[in-house]
């Protein structure tokens, strides 16, 4: 499931959906220094990671829905199943994402690349 040909592989290591060999982003998963900064093109088998203007709007429709849910769940399982107070669970909830931001923002674009590029082995 995680092995390299998977969306899934990709869009975990922050690999080009195309070879799953080239990196997306000029940074670390979680770094702060150039959070947003995505390569033009991939490094490997030469993918043009910005197809055309305004391509990643639908990444910030699926960062919405994912991010949504998460927090749905994250704020019920730590209020009903663990028992913590609203404030409590909101409070973890806020430092998590605050921490997380960036590789939310980084998965979601993926998730983006992916629906939209397949899997291509030993493309050079």
């Amino acid at each position: 499931m995680f092995q390299k040909g998977s969306k899934i592989h990709s869009i975990v290591h922050l690999k080009c959906p195309r070879c799953q060999e080239g990196e997306t982003f000029e940074t670390g998963s979680w770094s702060f220094v150039k959070p947003f900064d995505m390569l033009e093109r991939c490094p490997k088998c030469d993918l043009n990671y910005f197809p055309e203007p305004g391509y990643y709007y639908g990444a910030m429709f699926i960062s919405y829905i994912w991010t949504g849910w998460f927090s749905l769940l994250f704020i019920a399982t730590f209020q009903w199943g663990l028992g913590w107070s609203s404030n409590a669970a909101f409070g973890v909830l806020i430092l998590f994402m605050l921490i997380n931001f960036v590789y939310i923002f980084r998965v979601s674009r993926l998730m983006w690349l992916n629906i939209n590029v397949k899997y291509v082995p030993n493309k050079k």
